[in-house]
């Protein structure tokens, strides 16, 4: 059994709001947040969950919005969020034992149109010095640690959409193996018209764009695709005794982290859910626990068919028939690629804090045989101590997370 990390701060900033407080009362409506994006206006699929209440000019300053990319620009927002979340000082320091791991799922396409038109056009001058770094995914990291003046390991996760779920894992690893006394860890990520492209050209994402609050719906029998949606999430991480020493207000325990492969398909899940399981069962044992003792699953639930089904079938077997209540948060704000396990991860310690369970959107009828104790309509309330949540990807990487009430 691994030592417990404390989670002493939450930034978070999705379609549900720009705070946890403001999120969480959003989540608990249990109706999805997807609508017509104007920029994707002549896509197959013009619908998606944005960040609405954020301006970046207003917090950044104009001068450091023109040099990010959008990515960056949320994620450096929750970072900011959780540091004062948990009255963090780096300047108390030392600051090189202060560390930033974020999850992105790839480079940020949202400005590169721009720059790669000017390449076509034979204007390679015209090209801006800024293109690359504010584009490529380590620079979220780099770019939070420049603005709070962490000096300690700096980097990011990529393994697609269990990004998130992945750096907050190997953040947890960094602590308990004495190489940072702090770690700010999580994932951001935001749409593009590319990625909208690409992604309905897999035929990954809904086709009910006449009414995109319907659109997303994990677990029902007719769903037919994920929304795509922007987000990040930051936590702050530190070992419980270095925490309590500090007087930090902990949020949560986290207790255990487990990783795998599926090494069956490039996007496919193993139908089984086998290396999702691997990876659930591997964050169960790192917790020191059994199936029994966890009282609530966030689920990855990204309303594709195949995705859905394998882990339904995975949590079945898993909790042998009697999953406890799971929820889906991706059928509200739709889903973040790369930060969406880190917005899950957050969701889920907010659930612990409060100690109930926020609605699924969308479940009208389950797949015979695959029915999960899903919770609808409204927040549930429940008595648990442990929660666990889940991430899968392209590539078959799988990432499980266990949190426990601090």
């Amino acid at each position: 059994m691994g030592e417990a990390v404390a989670v002493t701060g939450i930034g978070l900033l999705t379609a549900a709001g720009c705070d946890a407080e403001t999120n969480w009362k959003n989540l608990c409506t249990g109706r999805s947040l997807a609508a017509k994006n104007p920029e994707f206006e002549g896509l197959s699929v013009d619908i998606s969950c944005d960040v609405t209440d954020f301006d970046p000019v207003t917090e950044l300053g104009g001068r450091l919005t023109r040099r990010l990319d959008r990515f960056a620009h949320l994620g450096l927002a929750a970072a900011r969020r959780a540091v004062k979340d948990a009255d963090l000082r780096i300047e108390d320091g030392p600051a090189e034992r202060v560390g930033v791991v974020l999850g992105v799922g790839s480079n940020s396409l949202r400005t590169y149109v721009t720059e790669f038109s000017r390449l076509g056009e034979g204007r390679p001058t015209a090209v801006s010095p800024l293109a690359l770094p504010r584009s490529v995914p380590n620079m979220v990291a780099g770019e939070i640690a420049l603005d709070i003046g962490a000096k300690g390991p700096n980097f990011t996760v990529s393994s697609a959409c269990a990004s998130g779920g992945n750096a907050i894992g190997v953040a947890r690893g960094m602590l308990l193996g004495g190489m940072c006394d702090v770690v700010l860890a999580g994932g951001s990520e935001s749409w593009s018209r590319m990625s909208a492209v690409c992604f309905s050209q897999l035929g990954a994402l809904s086709r009910r764009t006449g009414r995109p609050s319907l659109a997303s719906r994990p677990f029902d029998r007719d769903r037919d695709g994920f929304v795509l949606g922007e987000g990040a999430a930051v936590l702050v991480l530190e070992r419980l005794g270095r925490a309590r020493a500090r007087g930090a207000p902990t949020r949560a325990l986290l207790c255990g982290y487990g990783a795998s492969a599926d090494a069956y398909h490039p996007t496919a899940p193993q139908p089984e859910g086998a290396g999702a399981e691997q990876a659930v069962r591997q964050a169960l044992a790192d917790a020191g626990c059994t199936p029994g003792d966890i009282g609530h699953v966030n689920a990855h639930g990204t309303s594709t068919p195949l995705g859905d089904a394998a882990e339904a079938v995975m949590l079945r077997r898993v909790f042998h028939g009697s999953v406890p209540p799971v929820t889906a948060t991706k059928s509200i704000i739709g889903h973040t690629m790369g930060a969406a396990g880190a917005i899950e991860a957050a969701v889920t310690v907010l659930a612990l804090e409060r100690q109930s369970v926020p609605p699924t959107a969308n479940v009208d009828e389950q797949d015979p045989g695959r029915e999960l104790d899903i919770v609808t309509r409204t927040p549930r309330e429940v008595r648990f101590s442990r929660a666990l949540s889940t991430s899968s990807a392209f590539g078959g990487q799988n990432a499980a997370l266990v949190f426990a009430t601090a």
